[in-house]
């Protein structure tokens, strides 16, 4: 006879070390709420479907964007380039104007904010969310979807962005 152990939970620290040795592409997804553009940047973007065309990404419950991108009619998911760790990590902090200069970015489709220099934008709109453990599954049904520049992808690993060198 097998013994099963009781299911118990990594520590968050433990898991938090582990997750970090899997590199994520990088994204910012940006809105216009109540004519304010507003935006974040996320790792966990991810394609769901291609009938219908859906994408998905979590947000932290605590996010203090959150509450406004949820009320947009619309969101962008811009997918950065290889060189803009600094619109990353702009977009990553609190309490600053993120669409403040140097950050280049124009009003795309219905207005929602399309950032510069970026590989793709996708624009959506909202199909579904789902409270998941302390963040937000948003997943979007793609309306457009403009090709930038071709660059190599901005990826997130070991707390740092980097660039992804291809094998040759």
């Amino acid at each position: 006879m097998t013994e099963t152990l009781p299911e118990q939970a990594v520590d968050a620290e433990r898991f938090r070390r582990a997750l970090a040795v899997h590199a994520a592409g990088v994204v910012v997804v940006t809105a216009q709420a109540e004519g304010v553009p507003v935006g974040l940047t996320a790792t966990s973007f991810s394609s769901v479907s291609l009938e219908p065309p859906l994408v998905s990404f979590y947000v932290d419950r605590a996010s203090t964007t959150w509450p406004w991108l949820r009320q947009a009619g619309h969101f962008a998911v811009n997918i950065l380039a290889g060189d803009q760790a600094d619109l990353a990590s702009r977009f990553a902090r609190r309490g600053i104007d993120r669409f403040a200069p140097p950050t280049r970015w124009r009003p795309g489709p219905l207005g929602v904010p399309l950032l510069g220099g970026v590989s793709a934008h996708l624009v959506c709109a909202p199909h579904s969310t789902a409270e998941i453990g302390d963040h937000v599954l948003v997943v979007g049904l793609v309306t457009e979807a403009r090709l930038g520049v071709e660059h190599r992808p901005l990826l997130y690993h070991q707390g740092r962005f980097g660039r992804f060198a291809p094998h040759v």
